[in-house]
C-alpha cells in the first residue's frame, strides 16, 4: 500500500464522500461564474499557483504562452485575467458550459483529481451574423484542500469534437502575457494582444 493510500484510507467513507460532494460543488460554480460573466468569484475557486492547459482549441496564434509554453496559464490572477478577457472583452461571448458523470479520486485528505465530460457552447455576434462553437471533450483536474476549503489546481480539457461556424475565433486577439495590471479589478497581467 502507497503511503497516498494509506491517508485515503485513514479518512472515513463519510469524509470522502463529504469531500468529493465540496469538489463538484466547487467546479459547478466554476462553470456557473464564467457564464455568468461574475470575475469576482472565478478566482476564489482556484489555488493561487493554478495551472491551466485548456486553450488548445484556440488557433495556434491566439493561444496564451507561459514562457516558451503555449497553451499555459499558471496561477490565478493571469487565469482570470485570459478567462474574462475571452469571454468578457470587447466582443463579448454568450456561452454554456455543461458538465457531467464525475470521477473524482482522493489521493490523499488534501488532494484529488477528476475527469468530467464536458459540453461547451459559445455564440457571439458577427454584425448582423450570429456564430457559434460546440465543443464536447473533457476536463482533466487536480484539487487540493487549502485552509479547509476545496480549490482547483490544475486543469486541461481535451476535446472529442468541435463544431463551429468557420471563422469563428477572428473576433479574438492573441492573448499575450504583459508586464501591466489588467483593468477593472482583475489584477493578473495576461490580456489581449
Amino acid at each position: 500500500m502507497s503511503q497516498a493510500e494509506s491517508e485515503v484510507g485513514s479518512i472515513s467513507a463519510v469524509e470522502e464522500l463529504l469531500a468529493i460532494e465540496e469538489i463538484k460543488r466547487v467546479f459547478a460554480a466554476r462553470l456557473r461564474c464564467m457564464d455568468t460573466k461574475q470575475w469576482h468569484v472565478y478566482p476564489t475557486l482556484h489555488t493561487a499557483d493554478v495551472v491551466s492547459e485548456t486553450w488548445g482549441g484556440l488557433p495556434t496564434d491566439k493561444q496564451p504562452k507561459t514562457g516558451d509554453t503555449s497553451n499555459q496559464v499558471v496561477g490565478i490572477d493571469k487565469l482570470t485575467a485570459a478567462i474574462r478577457n475571452m469571454l468578457d472583452g470587447d466582443i463579448p461571448l454568450t456561452t454554456a458550459h455543461h458538465a457531467h458523470t464525475p470521477e473524482i479520486v482522493l489521493t490523499s485528505p488534501t488532494t484529488a483529481t477528476g475527469i468530467w465530460a464536458m459540453e461547451d457552447m459559445l455564440w457571439w455576434n458577427d454584425g448582423e451574423k450570429e456564430l457559434h462553437l460546440h465543443g464536447y471533450g473533457h476536463y482533466h483536474e487536480k484539487y487540493r484542500k487549502e485552509d479547509g476549503k476545496w480549490l482547483i489546481s490544475y486543469r486541461t480539457l481535451t476535446r472529442l469534437r468541435v463544431d463551429q461556424d468557420p471563422g469563428f475565433f477572428r473576433f479574438m486577439k492573441a492573448l499575450e502575457i504583459l508586464s501591466r495590471p489588467v483593468d477593472e479589478g482583475v489584477s493578473g497581467d495576461l490580456r489581449f494582444a
